[in-house]
């Protein structure tokens, strides 16, 4: 089953954008890892001021969320990739439906629709 109106011109796009939003994300999260070992080389083990601190923690805590985010975004662009290749690019994972075109086009890696991604977030909310 496909969705009933993305071409195959379109998905091929999709597909390389997603490979290339996937790059772009690997080297997000290789360029954070050598900011936080400069980090640490810098420090050296010798004493530092509050101030240095307070920046250094500061800057990882934001590099861990980015990070964090970053993860989850691979694990959805490697799903619309198998999407992809299974041919069910563009369908829910959650109920089949068809996701808008436009949705697909602003996040290609969307496996939801709106609804459901904000019902998801509400739940994980929840806990």
């Amino acid at each position: 089953m496909s969705h009933p109106t993305l071409d195959a011109t379109f998905i091929a796009s999709q597909k390389q954008r997603l490979l290339d939003l996937r790059q772009q994300l690997i080297e997000v999260g290789d360029a954070a890892g050598d900011d936080e070992q400069r980090w640490q080389a810098a420090a050296g083990g010798e004493p530092q001021d509050e101030g240095d601190d307070g920046d250094r923690f500061a800057q990882q805590a934001n590099d861990e969320a980015v990070l964090s985010h970053n993860e989850s975004r691979l694990v959805a662009i490697d799903r619309a990739l198998e999407k992809i290749d299974e041919g069910t690019y563009g369908l829910s994972d959650s109920s089949g439906d068809p996701i808008p075109r436009e949705r697909l086009e602003a996040v290609p890696e969307s496996c939801y629709t709106v609804e459901e991604s904000s019902d998801r977030e509400r739940a994980a909310r929840r806990g």
